[in-house]
């Protein structure tokens, strides 16, 4: 009885001392970003829209990558 209750308190600050926010990220892969037109207005259509460029950056596959965040949410987009 008592080893249960000690597994019911551990468990219980477990779920309390983990945070159960999940950050929501949002993948868009349809946009040339090599093109500097296309990558301007992504940044001021992001800009005021209250998004802010976190990263920019080549993947393994040198696929540009750029990352914007806004509170929990990031929003990933990297060239087709």
């Amino acid at each position: 009885m008592m080893k249960k209750l000690q597994l019911l308190i551990v468990v219980a600050i477990l779920f309390v001392s983990i945070d159960m926010r999940a950050d929501d990220i949002i993948m868009n892969s349809n946009l040339n970003l090599y093109n500097p037109d296309v990558r301007k207005c992504l940044l001021d259509a992001s800009k005021k829209e209250g998004w802010e460029l976190k990263s920019v950056y080549l993947n393994s596959k040198k696929e540009l990558v750029m990352i914007f965040d806004k509170g929990d949410t990031k929003k990933v987009y990297k060239t087709k």
